[in-house]
Formats: structure tokens, C-alpha cells, sequence
């Protein structure tokens, strides 16, 4: 009977790997392909008169750098804003509030309601209140605004768990031998969580890298560097979205892979960099 029911459960085990290795394998699977086919039809097509010239929609000089500088524009804008905002919340929801009390419900509810929101409502928002009520125009501004609220909840939540991870005794060490709570929080649990705080923004980036609705609606398709914040401004993905709409030859179709490359190049150097850093942060802390 034992011999039966061991059998039984190797089987079973087994089974269960197998089905872990055949996601873990679909999974990578998946984004190899998606690279190969991307990357393959692209690579061809990028140089640098590509990456550093002017675009012009006619003609077969059509360069991405204003895209690429109302990129930068808009996540440094974006992550000004959202960063400062959603870490602070999240300080408040772990080492403020009451465990359970009604504030904390509300927040979470308000943080998860957010997260569930389609981005084109976000943009929706952005159009009406900052494009017509605050008269800020189509600007990068506007674009930025509507995404720091679309990555709020990422922030906050990503932030919130790197909180809670830190042990509760560095805490109790640190009130044990005087320290005051502001003090305990900047420089013993933020360093220690620094890690998480670090993976919410590149997550955070990489949703506003990604994003093209809420940004078409409030930062406009310019396709020029913006002088300011109060410009226009057409991000990479508005870029390759409009080009989608425009794939009536070669060259079109071959900048619209040349774009895809590029968005995901700077994707991919985005994630290494950030996971040098949470690394450095980790080796710092231990």
C-alpha cells in the first residue's frame, strides 16, 4: 500500500514539473520568437542618420529623434511626479496608518480601482481636465500628468511590498536605541527596500514607454522636439502607431519595424541598467 500511495506521488510530482517547465518554456519561448521576429526585420533598417536625424513624412530621410527626445521628455516628467507621490503613500500605508482601519480600505480600493482602469479612460481624463479645464494644451505636461496617474498604482504597490519585506526588527533595533520614526524610515527601511522601490519605476517606465492612447490624446503627434514641457510631442510608440496607419510601401513598413526595434533596444537596456542598480542596492544592504 505505501509502494502504491509513493508511486502515485512521484507521478504526480513529476507531472507537476513537467507542467512548471512547459510554462516556464512557453513563456521564454514566447518573447524569443518575439524578439527574433522583430529584431530580425528591423535591424537591418537602423543606423545612426536613423536614430539622430529630423523626421519628415515625406521622402526617405525620416529619423526618429524627436521621438526619441519626447520619450525621455515624457518618463522623466512622468516618473517626477508619480515616484515622489506613490512612495510617500506607500510610507504612509505600511509605517503610518492603522493596520485595517477605514483610511487604509479606501487607499487599497482606490489603488486597486486605478490599476484595473483601461488606459484609454486615463486618457479620456487627461484630454478633458488637463488638455480643456487647466488649459494646459496638447504638451508633453499634459501626456505626463495622465501617466503619473496610470502608474500610481503600480508604484504603490510594488513600493508598499518592498516595505513590508523588511524585517520588523531593523525597526524595533532602531526605536529600541532612540531613533526617532522619520529618521528610521529615511535611512534604515527606504536603503533597505531600495531594491523594490527601484523595480516600481522601471516598471513604471516601461508602462509609459509602452502607452500610446493616453499619450496621443494629451501630448498630441508632433513630430519635432519639444522646446519645453508646454510643447507637443510624439512619443516612439505614437510614432509606431502612426505608422501603423500609413503602411502603404517598403520604406513605411520598414520604419515601423526600425521604430519596434528601437522601443524594445531601449527596453531591454532600461531593465539591465535597473537590475545593476537593484543589485549594487541588495550588496549595499547585506
Amino acid at each position: 500500500m505505501s509502494y502504491t500511495l509513493t508511486r502515485a506521488r512521484k507521478i504526480q510530482d513529476t507531472a507537476a514539473k513537467a507542467l512548471i517547465w512547459l510554462g516556464a518554456s512557453l513563456t521564454v519561448g514566447f518573447l524569443l520568437w518575439i524578439l527574433w521576429y522583430i529584431l530580425s526585420n528591423g535591424l537591418a533598417h537602423v543606423n545612426w542618420e536613423f536614430v539622430s536625424s529630423d523626421y519628415t513624412s515625406i521622402g526617405e530621410a525620416s529619423g526618429i529623434w524627436p521621438m526619441i527626445v519626447s520619450t525621455i521628455y515624457m518618463v522623466l516628467a512622468s516618473i517626477g511626479v508619480a515616484a515622489p507621490i506613490g512612495i510617500m503613500t506607500a510610507i504612509y500605508l505600511t509605517e503610518y496608518a492603522k493596520p485595517g482601519s477605514k483610511l487604509v480600505k479606501v487607499i487599497r480600493f482606490c489603488t486597486e480601482s486605478l490599476a484595473g482602469i483601461p488606459s484609454i479612460i486615463f486618457g479620456l481624463f487627461g484630454l478633458t481636465f488637463f488638455v480643456g479645464v487647466l488649459g494646459l494644451g496638447f504638451s508633453v505636461l499634459s501626456g505626463a500628468l495622465t501617466l503619473s496617474i496610470l502608474i500610481l498604482p503600480v508604484i504603490i504597490r510594488t513600493t508598499e511590498e518592498a516595505l513590508m519585506a523588511v524585517p520588523q526588527s531593523y525597526r524595533e533595533g532602531s526605536y529600541g536605541l532612540g531613533a526617532p520614526k522619520i529618521y528610521t524610515i529615511t535611512r534604515l527601511i527606504l536603503p533597505s527596500a531600495m531594491p523594490g522601490i527601484v523595480t516600481s519605476i522601471v516598471l513604471s517606465i516601461g508602462r509609459i514607454i509602452g502607452e500610446s492612447a493616453p499619450v496621443f490624446l494629451t501630448a498630441g503627434m508632433v513630430a519635432r522636439i519639444p522646446e519645453s514641457l508646454m510643447d507637443s510631442g510624439r512619443t516612439l510608440t505614437v510614432h509606431l502607431y502612426k505608422l501603423t496607419q500609413e503602411l502603404y510601401t517598403i520604406h513605411e513598413w520598414n520604419q515601423a519595424y526600425a521604430t519596434a526595434t528601437v522601443l524594445i533596444v531601449v527596453v531591454l537596456v532600461i531593465n539591465t541598467i535597473t537590475k545593476l542598480i537593484a543589485s549594487r542596492f541588495n550588496k549595499a544592504t547585506y
